[in-house]
């Protein structure tokens, strides 16, 4: 049985225009100690999903599901204080701001033994102790001294360092991280990244790791899913997507990486944006930016179709070489 299983997933906000469905029909499954990138651009509804699956979707966000289920638990209908005692304990998450998600009033040992507190994760006498231990943990120099600072009088990666601490200080099942490296150096990046590779294997949980960088994905990730305007385009294993992926999405994707351009004038990219509220186009989401675009595209949105764990939402999705199938020369 998977540890999180959700099927069509939908999140809608209310906006002045009417009812905004910034997620659409996305499913999640993640199994016990398995690593998933969630990967897309920016405003692709990535991190909206794992808001979800957290109980993070505040009014007048509104959240729907056919199945939202974790270990068993039927997450949809969970009191919310049955939902609480599962948020920060089994499941935890790692947010993409260090410095706005910490509380600037409060020292940062505080607030990590604020968690463990909350879940009685240790004895009373014993949580001081159980903070230095996870500030070490997570490669904090003295972490005895650096209990009492505050985040401003930490770096960025430090930062980071404590809201990875705070996620894992009750050792969950579950690890959500949302670009947990977007805001820091390339070096720093790198020692995070190992960081919650390190955990993760220590502890056996599974990670479901958010990101816009396909290299993240390369070196993490087992399974991969790829999203684009709210929807699940591609699902597919780690070498699997690299080597032959089936949404031209997804391909133009990892043409644009810099090692694939080598010996080209320019590095290519996808032309246009993700689709917001104000441009949605009918058929399929990537048809405006699409290369193999025919003619139904404009007009019929594709499904998520294919063999278990390689499936693409695309009317002709791409062959072994690259070039959409069903497709007369």
């Amino acid at each position: 049985m998977a540890l999180l299983e959700i099927r069509n997933l939908a999140v809608e906000f209310a906006t002045a225009r009417g009812r905004f469905r910034a997620v659409d029909g996305v499913d999640v499954t993640i199994d016990e100690g398995e690593i998933l990138c969630v990967v897309g651009e920016s405003g692709s509804g990535k991190s909206v999903s794992m808001l979800a699956v957290m109980g993070l979707i505040a009014w007048p966000g509104r959240v729907t599901a056919d199945v939202m289920r974790f270990a068993g638990t039927d997450l949809l209908g969970l009191p919310s204080r049955q939902r609480r005692k599962l948020v920060g304990k089994d499941m935890a998450m790692v947010f993409q701001e260090p410095m706005s998600s910490l509380n600037p009033c409060y020292p940062v040992g505080w607030q990590i033994a604020e968690a463990l507190r909350a879940h009685n994760a240790v004895a009373k006498p014993k949580v001081r102790d159980r903070v230095v231990e996870l500030l070490d943990q997570v490669g904090i120099p003295a972490p005895a001294s650096r209990m009492g600072a505050f985040p401003h009088q930490l770096s960025g990666g430090m930062n980071q360092r404590v809201m990875i601490a705070m996620a894992i200080a009750c050792n969950p099942r579950l690890l959500i991280a949302d670009e947990p490296t977007t805001a820091l150096d390339v070096t720093i990046q790198k020692q995070i990244l190992d960081l919650l590779i390190s955990l993760q294997k220590q502890g056996g949980m599974a990670l479901a790791l958010i990101t816009h960088d396909m290299g993240v994905v390369a070196e993490t990730a087992q399974r991969v899913q790829v999203m684009y305007a709210g929807q699940m385009v591609e699902e597919q294993l780690t070498d699997s997507l690299f080597s032959a992926p089936r949404h031209p999405y997804t391909a133009a994707l990892l043409d644009a990486l810099p090692e694939r351009a080598m010996g080209r004038a320019r590095l290519p990219t996808i032309p246009g944006v993700v689709p917001g509220i104000d441009d949605r186009p009918s058929g399929c989401l990537f048809n405006p930016r699409c290369r193999f675009v025919q003619e139904r595209c404009l007009t019929t949105p594709p499904q998520l179709e294919g063999p278990a764990g390689a499936r693409a939402r695309c009317h002709t999705p791409l062959d072994a070489a690259g070039q959409p199938t069903g497709v007369a020369a």
